[in-house]
C-alpha cells in the first residue's frame, strides 16, 4: 500500500472506515479498500470476482484509483447506496415540492447529493387559483429545502448537500441571483441556467424577456447586460451564483428521447435528467508520470480498471427510490474523470499557465476518454449496451453500442484529493501550504509533497519557510527562479488561464468539469463578468468563479503557521507581545487585527 499521509488518515478515520456501536474503529485503511473491490466485484461473473477484487483493491491501496465518497462509505454495508449524484423533479404544485423534499432527504441519508430544478414554480407573487392567495415563489421554497438539509446528516458523517437551478428567464431570477448574498443557503450552491439567446443579447446590449413559467408568456423585459453584471456582481461577493449554458448541456444529451436535461449535480459537473442518478471515480495521473513523460500504458489499464468499476456498481448499489432505479438501470451513466493533474504538471515540470500545459491537457483528455468509451464498448459486446441505447443520439449517430450512456465527467474530488495525497481534480494547486477547514473543528496543514525535495535538490531548503508563510513561491524573495516557475498557485494563475485549461478538458468529456475559476482578492466585478463569457465562448457546460475571501469559513486557506514560533522569514524563535509577535534575529512582525 502506498504510504497515506496523515492527513489521508484523519480524513479515513474521520468519515469512512467503520465503527462499531460505541464508536471505536473497526476497520483499517487497507480494511476499507478490501470491503469496497470485494463489493464492487459482485457484479462480475462468479469466476473473474476474485481476480479483478484484487485488482480494484491494489489500485485503490496504490492511490491510484478511487470511487466516489459514498462508495467507499457504504460498499460492502447494509444499505449500500453507492452513488454521488441525483437530480429530483419539482413540479409546480405543492404535493411534488414536498414529495421531492422527501426524496431528497432518503438521499441524504444514503450518503448522496441532490440537484434541483425550481424553474417550473410559479413567480412570487402569482395568483393560486386553488386557494384565492399568492406564490411565494421558487426562492422561499429553496429556503425550506435547506432548513430541511440542516437536520439531517449524510450517512452520519457529513451535511446532505443539494444545487438549486433557476432559469435566467424565470421572472424571480433577480431575487435568486442575490439569494446567497445573505445569511442562509448553506447547503446548497446555486446555478442561472443561461440560454445561447440571453448571453447573445447581453453582447449586444439588448432587452430579454422574462416569461412566465406555467404560460411562456413574457411578464417584462430586463437589459440583459444589467442581469449578467448582477450575476457577476453577486458571484464577486459570495462565490454564487455559478452559470450553467444550457443549450450546450442539452446538445449533449445522450437520451433526449427522456426528456430535457434541467438541473445538475452539487457541484454543476453532472448534468442529469429527472430521477437520475450518476456513479463517479477518478484516477490519480500524477501516479503515472515516468520521467518527463507520462507512462500511457499504465494510466490506461488504470482507466480501463476504473470503467469497469463504475459500470459493476451500478449493478451492486441500492438505489433509494423506484423511480431513480429505473432510470438510472435504463442509462447507466457514469462519470470517470481524473485528480492529480497539477501534481502530473509540476512533476514533469511543466508550469500550469505555460501553453505546454494546455497541449498535454489536450493530450490526456483525448487519451482518456478514447480508453474510457473503448471499454464502454467492450463491456456492451461482453454484457449488452444500456437498455436505452436503440434511442440514443449516439445509436442514431452511427457510434458503436456503449455500456453507459455516459462515460466520463471530471469532479472536484475534494475529499477524494485528500485521501489520495494529490491535488484536487484539474485545479491547479491551492497553494503550496494551506490549512484546510474541512472536519469541524480539524484543520489540517498541508504542504506539496514534492517541494521539499525539489528545494534540496536546489540546495535551497533556506527557502522553505518563506514558502510556508505565504503558502506560494512566485514573488517570494529568495526561492529559485524554478521553483517559482513549476509551483504555479491558483492565484497565480491568470482568470483566462483557468477558463482555457477547463475548456480544453471539456472537449472530450461526456459530462461535465467542475472547476473553480479561482481568482485573488484584489479581482474585479468586470473580471468575473469575463470569465462568464469565456467560458461560453469556449463551450463549458458552466462555470464557478470564485474571489479569494469572500465567503466566511473558507474550506482553504493559504499558508501555514509558522511551527514552534519560528519566523517564516529565518526560522529563528519568535517573541510574543501585546498581540504581535516578532523575531528576535531578523526583527519580522506580525500583528493580530480585528478583521
Amino acid at each position: 500500500m502506498s504510504r497515506l499521509t496523515e492527513n489521508a488518515r484523519a480524513v479515513l478515520e474521520r468519515r469512512y472506515l467503520l465503527r462499531d456501536d460505541a464508536g471505536v474503529l473497526q476497520e483499517t485503511p487497507a480494511g476499507l479498500f478490501g470491503r469496497v473491490a470485494s463489493a464492487v466485484a459482485q457484479a462480475e461473473p462468479a469466476g473473474a470476482r476474485a481476480a479483478f477484487a484484487a485488482r480494484l483493491e491494489a489500485r485503490m491501496a496504490a492511490l491510484e484509483l478511487l470511487p466516489n465518497s459514498p462508495t467507499l462509505m457504504n460498499a460492502g454495508r447494509p444499505g449500500g447506496q453507492l452513488a454521488a449524484c441525483f437530480v429530483i423533479p419539482v413540479e409546480d404544485d405543492l404535493a411534488s415540492i414536498f414529495e421531492a423534499l422527501k426524496s431528497a432527504a432518503l438521499i441524504h441519508q444514503s450518503g448522496g447529493g441532490t440537484g434541483f430544478s425550481f424553474s417550473r414554480l410559479r413567480p412570487k407573487g402569482d395568483v393560486v387559483k386553488t386557494t384565492h392567495g399568492v406564490a411565494s415563489g421558487p426562492v422561499s421554497f429553496i429556503r425550506v429545502f435547506d432548513a430541511a438539509t440542516e437536520t439531517i446528516k449524510q450517512g452520519g458523517v457529513r451535511r446532505g448537500a443539494n444545487m438549486a437551478v433557476l432559469r435566467v428567464d424565470h421572472p424571480d431570477v433577480l431575487e435568486f441571483v442575490e439569494a446567497k448574498r445573505g445569511p442562509g443557503l448553506e447547503n446548497f450552491n446555486v446555478s442561472v441556467a443561461v440560454t445561447d439567446d440571453f448571453l447573445r443579447a447581453a453582447a449586444r446590449g439588448e432587452p430579454f424577456a422574462l416569461r412566465h413559467p406555467r404560460t411562456g408568456a413574457a411578464v417584462r423585459e430586463l437589459p440583459a447586460r444589467e442581469l449578467l453584471h448582477r450575476m457577476a456582481a453577486a458571484a464577486w461577493e459570495s462565490g454564487e451564483p455559478g452559470l450553467l449554458f444550457l443549450d450546450r448541456i442539452q446538445a449533449d444529451n445522450p437520451t433526449p428521447d427522456l426528456g430535457a436535461i434541467e438541473a445538475v449535480n452539487p457541484c454543476g459537473e453532472q448534468p442529469l435528467l429527472p430521477w437520475e442518478a450518476c456513479t463517479l471515480g477518478s484516477v490519480n495521473v500524477g501516479a503515472f508520470a515516468a520521467g518527463r513523460g507520462v507512462d500511457w500504458e499504465r494510466l490506461g489499464a488504470c482507466v480501463r480498471d476504473g470503467v469497469r468499476m463504475l459500470d459493476d456498481l451500478l449493478d451492486v448499489t441500492s438505489h433509494p427510490l423506484p423511480a431513480i432505479a429505473d432510470v438510472a438501470r435504463r442509462n447507466r451513466k457514469i462519470g470517470l474523470g481524473l485528480m492529480g493533474w497539477a501534481d502530473l504538471l509540476v512533476r514533469l515540470g511543466i508550469p500550469y499557465d505555460a501553453p505546454e500545459a494546455l497541449r498535454l491537457a489536450d493530450e490526456l483528455g483525448g487519451y482518456l476518454a478514447r480508453e474510457a468509451h473503448r471499454e464502454s464498448e467492450r463491456l456492451a459486446a461482453e454484457r449488452g449496451p444500456f437498455p436505452g441505447w436503440p434511442t440514443s443520439a449516439p445509436a442514431r449517430a452511427g457510434r458503436p453500442p456503449r455500456r453507459n450512456a455516459t462515460v466520463t465527467t471530471i469532479a472536484p474530488t475534494g475529499t477524494l484529493s485528500v485521501i489520495a495525497g494529490c491535488s484536487s481534480g484539474i485545479e491547479p494547486l491551492f497553494a503550496v501550504a494551506y490549512v484546510r477547514h474541512a472536519l469541524g473543528d480539524v484543520a489540517l496543514e498541508e504542504e506539496h509533497p514534492d517541494l521539499l525535495a525539489r528545494l534540496r535538490a536546489l540546495s535551497a531548503e533556506g527557502a522553505l519557510p518563506r514558502i510556508l508563510a505565504n503558502g506560494r513561491a512566485r514573488g517570494v524573495p529568495g526561492v529559485p527562479e524554478e521553483i517559482q516557475r513549476v509551483f504555479a498557485t491558483a492565484h497565480d494563475v491568470a482568470p483566462e488561464v483557468h477558463v482555457r485549461m477547463q475548456a480544453a478538458f471539456q472537449r472530450h468529456v461526456d459530462n461535465g468539469v467542475s472547476k473553480t475559476i479561482n481568482l485573488p482578492r484584489e479581482a474585479t466585478v468586470d473580471e468575473v463578468r469575463q470569465a462568464f463569457v469565456l467560458a461560453h465562448e469556449l463551450s463549458c457546460k458552466g462555470i464557478t468563479v470564485y474571489r479569494d475571501g469572500s465567503r466566511r469559513g473558507q474550506v482553504l486557506v493559504s499558508g501555514v503557521p509558522a511551527r514552534d514560533g519560528e519566523c517564516p522569514q529565518c526560522g529563528a524563535a519568535m517573541q510574543r507581545s501585546g498581540g504581535c509577535s516578532t523575531c528576535r534575529s531578523c526583527g519580522f512582525a506580525t500583528c493580530e487585527t480585528s478583521e
